[in-house]
């Protein structure tokens, strides 16, 4: 066992932020110019480094721990409530503009699987947006309730989708959903469990004792609830992405206030993740970028805009339900943008695609390609749109666009 290419990845993994530092104006958010920078070492252009059993290995890891993460931001409280029937009327306007556009594609000779293309288009990176509308000052606007609760309905939607229809084990779809409430029925008696051991005095002392020392409690039990969902995810014949999804909504629901009554605990959370894991996996994904496939010929490169229109379309399209909140045609639009930025989950669906033969590596590298235009494109069209309506105070941005 080497480490040499996971050196190579943990020094972009740490340059990036210098970087994003050292020209605060540069409009592009770290997983982008990790991926990037992974593309120009990688095979298609240097050659310097490879993804080896080391970097493989920790890079799925970073992908279940980033969707960790991302069901961790999934406030249930968001889904309810006056903007909940619009929140669901956007998320069947997408479904259905989804299923459209990738029978369009499909018909048209461009895709292989229009089910997949239609479940990547559904995804929004809710662990971008959150910071963003933050950042903002939007966070508590009715643009950011709205466009949050969108985000998520879209996040979940997107993840049990592609595991539901595209895993490795096969079975008969009656089974995947029978199984599949079996995963959601495990939770919610996770949950329950939970609920009911911390209201015993003895537990919530010890708990409240040894979070903040060497044991750090919280983050291990945390991290045996990702672990333990994942296995059993991966058990019952789904991608272990749903369980790793499906623990981090679970904890937000055991412990809604984490962020006020001990905020120390999402910090470590997230340095774990964005500060070792994550990066590895947007780094390891450039790495393994077909540039060649891309610009094979003319044809790919032009998938490359017509997905990013298609993103636009599916996401951004249904956030004109959203109007009948109050929000301003400029923050219509901003929600929209927000909605159709997405990368993890495509990234996510490409990686399977390509393993079981459901997409060609020139359609996963353009289909990537889009979401990578997405986030750095659409967030600052949309910070524009609010800006008209509102003038927040800013503070400087981080790599993941957490404030730094």
């Amino acid at each position: 066992m080497s480490y040499d290419n996971l050196l190579i990845v943990l020094a972009v993994a740490a340059g990036v932020p210098f970087l994003l530092a050292a020209v605060p104006r540069l409009p592009v958010p770290g997983p982008v110019l990790e991926i990037v920078a992974g593309v120009v070492l990688g095979p298609a252009v240097l050659n310097v480094v490879a993804a080896d059993t080391v970097v493989q290995s920790l890079s799925i890891i970073g992908l279940g721990f980033l969707l960790f993460l991302a069901g961790l931001e999934i406030d249930i409280r968001q889904l309810r409530g006056p903007q909940a029937r619009l929140v669901g009327v956007g998320l069947v306007a997408t479904v259905a503009l989804a299923a459209i556009v990738g029978l369009f594609l499909y018909a048209a000779g461009l895709v292989e699987s229009p089910l997949l293309i239609g479940t990547a288009l559904v995804a929004t990176s809710l662990g971008l947006l959150v910071p963003i509308l933050k950042d903002a000052g939007a966070i508590d606007r009715p643009v950011g309730q709205v466009t949050i609760g969108g985000a998520s309905a879209g996040e979940i939607s997107a993840v049990v989708l592609l595991s539901l229809f595209f895993s490795e084990h096969s079975s008969g779809p009656g089974s995947r959903l029978l199984l599949l409430l079996s995963l959601i029925g495990l939770a919610v008696l996770i949950v329950l469990a939970s609920m009911q051991a911390g209201r015993s005095m003895w537990l919530s002392r010890a708990v409240e004792m040894l979070a903040d020392t060497s044991a750090q409690v919280r983050v291990r039990l945390s991290m045996f609830l990702v672990v333990g969902l994942s296995a059993m995810a991966l058990h019952l014949g789904f991608e272990a992405i749903l369980g790793a999804f499906v623990a981090g909504a679970v904890l937000r629901l055991i412990d809604p206030d984490a962020e006020r009554s001990h905020p120390q605990f999402h910090i470590k959370l997230e340095g774990l993740g964005y500060g070792f894991l994550i990066p590895v996996f947007f780094v390891t994904s450039g790495i393994q970028f077909d540039l060649g496939a891309l610009f094979a010929d003319a044809g790919t490169v032009s998938l490359v805009p017509m997905f990013l229109a298609a993103l636009l379309l599916v996401r951004g399209l249904p956030a004109l339900a959203y109007r009948a909140a109050g929000l301003s045609r400029a923050e219509v639009m901003a929600s929209g943008l927000l909605q159709a930025t997405s990368l993890p989950v495509i990234v996510a669906a490409a990686t399977i695609g390509l393993k079981l033969d459901a997409i060609r590596p020139e359609n996963a590298a353009a289909l990537v390609a889009a979401g990578l235009l997405s986030v750095v494109v659409f967030p600052l069209m949309a910070l524009r749109l609010l800006s008209r309506s509102d003038h927040p105070r800013r503070r400087r941005r981080g790599s993941y666009g957490h404030p730094g």
